[in-house]
């Protein structure tokens, strides 16, 4: 009786830590929690701004268990900081692993803009003032490669067969996973100025 009654513990327990697992491995989630975790926004640290549609919602999520500390000190970087009033320069957050840039520049045209896309880092870009289009698209419909990725600097220029163009303002924020092609900085009608943050999270 002993036994049975160890072996039925046995195979409660197990499915409990299958279950748990389970439970921080979002890669394994219903579409439904998936949602219902991003919408919470717990993850955020209290930042109000709103992340964008074009956010793959269960990338975030796996990427968010994986290096919750990374993302959480990101999100407190963009609540806790004056974004308005910043010097334009690079702030480390957590050395090379976690580290914003503040920039201007005017707004470019798309012809003469090419596609980018990184290899270690993940980049959560956020317009604080002015307006611009973002175009995205899956790496899987690159056409050409325009410039070879270059390790020092993590970056390769691209063209792509198809895009999506989106509006950044200061009312959304982007992230761009390693599968992202993304042409960022483009004029809405016309070239105008623009203060953004970057923030470089690396992905491994």
């Amino acid at each position: 009786m002993n036994k049975i009654i160890a072996g039925i513990m046995v195979v409660i327990s197990s499915f409990g830590l299958s279950g748990n697992k389970s439970d921080s491995d979002p890669s394994t989630w219903s579409n439904k929690k998936i949602d219902n975790w991003f919408s919470k926004k717990e993850w955020a640290e209290g930042w109000k701004v709103n992340p964008d549609a074009s956010v793959n919602k269960r990338e975030f999520a796996v990427s968010y268990f994986k290096n919750n500390d990374r993302w959480e000190k990101a999100f407190r970087f963009l609540k806790n900081s004056n974004l308005l009033h910043l010097e334009v320069k690079r702030y480390d957050i957590d050395g090379d692993n976690l580290y914003a840039t503040i920039s201007e520049y005017n707004t470019k045209n798309e012809e003469t803009t090419n596609f980018e896309a990184h290899r270690k880092y993940i980049d959560i870009q956020y317009v604080i003032s002015g307006k611009e289009i973002m175009n995205i698209a899956p790496l899987s419909t690159v056409k050409d490669v325009v410039t070879s990725y270059d390790e020092t600097k993590d970056i390769e220029f691209l063209t792509v067969v198809k895009k999506v163009a989106y509006i950044a303002s200061r009312d959304n924020f982007f992230i761009f996973f390693p599968d992202d092609a993304h042409r960022p900085g483009l004029k809405d009608g016309v070239n105008a100025p623009v203060r953004k943050v970057v923030i470089k999270l690396r992905a491994n």
